[in-house]
């Protein structure tokens, strides 16, 4: 596979306004977004392949004065200041426009020369991004500009070859995305039951007018009163206590490591604001820290990771291995007859989250939980068949979540290593492709 070496500007489309930059200073303020319009495209609307999140909006005469910074589906959009090296697609779809922030650039492709697909994943390739980071300004934040865009060599295949590679790749970006997205899919379904048994006692309320609950089995239902009683949180179904969460759970358990010890080590970065899965942590040398172990749910105590919804569920470790993390974890274990998973669910519950929020103290910027306060959070806890129950449930999507995350990280581990030598012609489509599971 024979390529050609070009520039950015050589393969822009014949086109006014191929490759733009972001409004220059006031011509884009935060008093210009508006509710709806003409999306913008910011820095938190990068990082993944398609430009995505929410958004904030100028009005149609706003993006019309800022026509020379618009942006349209089948353009690449590059960071220029902040995250250097992120690069994404802008999506056809909803929006027909769009328009770059000050701290964006894009172009759009002559798609003669270019598939703007491989352009992408040209873009996340090492030697590509060492590239970016080399020619950066480090003047102050490091940054690009819009002259070192212009002027960044690429070597392009044919455009067959292109387009080949783009797709092949491109499947398991596929892949990854259909895995994320049934595990959002498995989530939701398991914070929905939380809430209907455990926050609105809907089976309860349902048995109590004489009806059988929905999407039930007989003998399920038959583990739930009709009638509700009076507690400390106010009336909860018969049978059941309004219990304090220091009672109903373990916080920041003992675990067992040594000092000294090596261990799967998780950093606050590694929590995720959605979902229970984190990223494969790394080894390092215990000296201080939270200890867990699968089953356990990593909690943010200190701001704003609480706020951004920092939570995880532990459950990558072999059995019995002990890891540790951030000292801004705090560690909860529900205990018998509560299963594990309800843990982590209780941490994604918003009044769960506020109460959080509203029990943290501190020097501004530096607020954290305070475990006391925590541990006086009421909950209604049933009895163990309801529990059990419950696990039956939700453990298998638990169980589901990991897998798919474990597989989601195979592939993407798989589609970086065959990435690059693809594109540099080392490895041929064919071999490649044998090589996709």
């Amino acid at each position: 596979m024979t390529s050609e070496r070009l520039t950015l500007a050589d393969i822009a489309a014949p086109v006014r306004n191929a490759i733009v930059g972001g409004p220059f200073g006031s011509n884009l303020v935060s008093k210009d977004y508006v509710d709806s319009g003409v999306p913008v495209i910011r820095g938190q609307n990068m990082g993944g392949k398609w430009i995505s999140g929410d958004f904030v909006f100028v009005t149609p005469a706003k993006a019309t004065q800022l026509t020379q910074n618009k942006a349209r589906p089948g353009d690449l959009v590059f960071t220029q200041r902040g995250t250097l090296g992120q690069v994404s697609l802008v999506p056809h779809g909803k929006y027909s426009e769009y328009v770059v922030s000050q701290s964006q650039m894009k172009i759009t492709v002559d798609e003669t020369k270019v598939d703007v697909s491989f352009l992408y994943y040209l873009f996340k390739t090492p030697a590509q991004l060492q590239y970016i980071f080399n020619s950066a300004i480090q003047t102050g934040v490091p940054h690009t500009n819009l002259g070192i865009l212009k002027a960044t060599p690429i070597e392009l295949p044919p455009l067959c070859d292109q387009r080949s590679i783009a797709a092949l790749v491109g499947a398991f970006d596929d892949r990854i995305a259909l895995l994320r997205e049934t595990n959002a899919t498995l989530e939701a379904i398991a914070q929905a039951l939380f809430k209907s048994w455990f926050i609105d006692f809907d089976p309860v309320r349902v048995k109590q007018q004489g009806l059988a609950p929905a999407g039930m089995d007989e003998a399920t239902a038959a583990l739930f009163p009709d009638s509700f009683e009076e507690s400390a949180l106010g009336v909860v179904p018969k049978g059941w206590h309004a219990t304090a969460l220091a009672d109903a759970f373990e916080i920041n358990p003992t675990r067992l490591l040594k000092k000294g010890t090596i261990g799967p080590y998780l950093e606050m970065a590694s929590l995720a604001t959605s979902g229970h899965c984190v990223d494969a942590p790394v080894h390092r040398e215990f000296g201080s820290g939270m200890k867990f172990r699968n089953g356990d749910t990593l909690l943010a105590r200190i701001t704003p990771c609480l706020e951004n919804g920092k939570s995880a569920f532990v459950d990558f470790l072999a059995d019995d291995q002990v890891g540790w993390g951030s000292t801004e974890f705090i560690v909860l274990r529900p205990k018998a007859p509560l299963p594990e998973y309800l843990g982590y669910l209780l941490c994604r519950h918003p009044h769960f989250r506020e109460h959080a929020i509203h029990s943290m103290s501190g020097t501004s910027g530096r607020q954290r939980v305070q475990n006391d306060v925590l541990g006086r959070y009421l909950l209604a806890v049933p009895d163990g068949a309801v529990a059990r129950a419950f696990a039956d449930i939700v453990t298998p999507m638990q169980r589901a979540i990991g897998a798919n995350h474990s597989t989601a990280q195979t592939l993407a581990a798989l589609r970086d290593t065959l990435l690059p030598r693809l594109i540099s012609g080392r490895l041929r489509l064919p071999d490649a492709e044998a090589l996709v599971p």
